[in-house]
C-alpha cells in the first residue's frame, strides 16, 4: 500500500471562552490557519487537491459548510480548492486526517489539508440541538434508539463519572493529573515547545492592538490548594470544572501527502503515516472506547505499548488518559508531555489536528521515533493514530 506523510502541522494557540479569540469568526480563524500551512510548506495553494475540515457545531457562523467557507475566505488557497466539512465529533479533524491519509494512501489524491475549527464562544457547545428544541423542531434521540437506551440521555460527563467510579480513581488523583497538565503546559510554554506550532493572530484588545501566541487556559501558579478548591460538578462525585477540558477557540491544520507529492514539489516529511484505527464501542460510558481502539491500533501495527516514545490521549476529563494509562500499562512521562486539554484547551472540532500539531513537533524535538494520538469521542466511539517521525 502506498505511504502517506505529514509535511508539517500548525495550531493557532487556544483562547477562552469569551476570550482573547472571541473576535475572530471561526470561518476567518480557519482561514488563516489554512494560509499559515500553505506558507510554511510552500506549496503552490493551487495543488491543493481537498481540505477536509472538522467542526462539531455547525450552526450559526460555523454553518453553511465552514470547510469550503474557510476555502474561500483563505488568501493562499484558490477558489478551485475543494473542501468538505465533517463531524466526528471531538475526533472530527482526527478522522479529518484519517480520511486525508486514507485518499493518499488509495492513490486518488496527492495533498490533501486536514483540518478543524471551533469557536466555542460564538457558537456554545448543544446549541446545534437545543436551538431546535426549543423551536420545537424534536430532538436528536429517535423512538428507535429510546426503545434501545430508553431513559438515558447520553452525557460525556455521567460518561466521566462513571469511568472514574470503574477504575477506582478518587478526587485527590484527579486533580492530581489536571494540576500536573498545567504544570507541564506552563514549562513546556516557557520554554518555547509550542512557537514551531502555533501561528500568530492579531487581536483587539481594551488596552490595543496584541498578537494572540499563547495558550489562554493554563494557570502558570496553579495549586493543589486551588485546583481541590474547585466545587465538584456533581454532588458525591470526583469530577470538577478543574479536571475537566477547558472551553476553547481555536483551529488548526495538517498537510497529508504522498510520496509522489514529495518528490514533484520538493517537500520535507516530518512523519510517516504507520497506522489508522477508528472504532465503536459503549455509547452510555462513551469515553473509555480509547482504550480498546488502542489495543486494535497497536496490534495492526505490530506494536507495543513500549514502543511508542510519545502518547497524546485528549484530556476530556481526568479520567480517561489515567484509564488509558492503567489499562496500557503505560509511562506517565511519556503522555502529554507539554500538558492537554485541562491546560490548553479543548476547541472540539479542531483538537484532532491541534493534538498532531503538538505531538509532531514534540517528536522532533526529543528524538522520538513513535507517536500515538487517541481521542475519545461522543456516542462511544474513539480515533487511533500512530505516526513515525522521519
Amino acid at each position: 500500500m502506498a505511504e502517506a506523510y505529514i509535511v508539517d502541522a500548525v495550531r493557532t494557540a487556544g483562547g477562552k471562552r469569551g476570550g482573547k479569540l472571541a473576535g475572530w469568526h471561526p470561518v476567518d480563524m480557519a482561514a488563516a490557519v489554512l494560509d499559515a500551512l500553505v506558507e510554511r510548506t510552500g506549496v503552490e495553494g493551487g495543488a491543493i487537491d481537498d481540505v477536509i475540515m472538522g467542526c462539531v457545531m455547525q450552526g450559526g457562523q460555523q454553518a453553511g459548510q465552514v470547510g469550503r467557507n474557510a476555502v474561500l475566505a483563505a488568501r493562499n488557497l484558490p477558489d478551485s480548492v475543494p473542501a468538505v466539512t465533517i463531524d466526528r465529533q471531538c475526533g472530527s479533524s482526527q478522522q479529518s486526517m484519517q480520511f486525508a491519509a486514507q485518499a493518499v494512501m488509495s492513490g486518488t489524491q496527492d495533498m490533501v489539508i486536514a483540518a478543524g475549527v471551533e469557536s466555542m464562544t460564538r457558537v456554545p457547545m448543544g446549541t446545534t440541538a437545543t436551538l431546535f428544541m426549543k423551536e420545537g423542531l424534536g430532538h436528536y434521540k429517535s423512538p428507535r434508539l429510546e426503545e434501545k437506551y430508553p431513559g438515558i440521555m447520553f452525557s460525556q460527563f455521567m460518561g466521566a463519572e462513571m469511568m472514574a467510579k470503574k477504575h477506582g480513581f478518587t478526587r485527590d488523583q484527579l486533580d492530581a493529573f489536571a494540576l500536573e497538565s498545567h504544570r507541564r503546559a506552563a514549562a513546556a510554554t516557557q520554554a518555547g515547545a509550542f512557537n514551531d506550532e502555533i501561528i500568530v493572530l492579531d487581536i483587539d484588545t481594551p488596552e490595543g492592538p496584541e498578537r494572540h501566541h499563547v495558550d489562554e487556559g493554563i494557570r502558570f501558579d496553579a495549586t493543589p490548594e486551588g485546583i481541590g478548591s474547585v466545587k465538584l460538578l456533581q454532588e458525591g462525585g470526583t469530577i470538577s470544572a478543574a479536571s475537566a477540558s477547558q472551553i476553547c477557540d481555536g483551529a488548526s491544520a495538517a498537510l497529508i501527502v504522498s510520496e509522489e507529492a514529495l518528490k514533484r514539489y520538493n517537500l520535507t516529511p516530518r512523519a510517516r503515516i504507520v497506522n489508522l484505527t477508528v472504532t465503536g464501542g459503549d455509547p452510555v460510558i462513551m469515553l473509555e472506547e480509547p482504550l480498546f481502539a488502542t489495543d486494535k491500533a497497536l496490534a495492526r501495527a505490530g506494536l507495543k505499548i513500549d514502543d511508542i516514545d510519545l502518547y497524546e490521549v485528549n484530556e476530556a476529563f481526568a479520567p480517561v488518559p489515567m484509564a488509558w494509562m492503567k489499562h496500557h500499562g503505560a509511562d506517565h512521562a511519556r503522555l502529554n508531555v507539554n500538558g492537554g486539554a485541562i491546560a490548553l484547551g479543548h476547541p472540539l472540532g479542531a483538537s484532532g489536528t491541534k493534538l498532531m500539531a503538538t505531538l509532531l513537533h514534540a517528536l522532533h524535538a526529543r528524538g522520538g521515533r513513535y507517536g500515538l494520538q487517541t481521542m475519545c469521542e461522543g456516542g462511544g466511539v474513539a480515533n487511533v493514530t500512530i505516526i513515525e517521525r522521519v
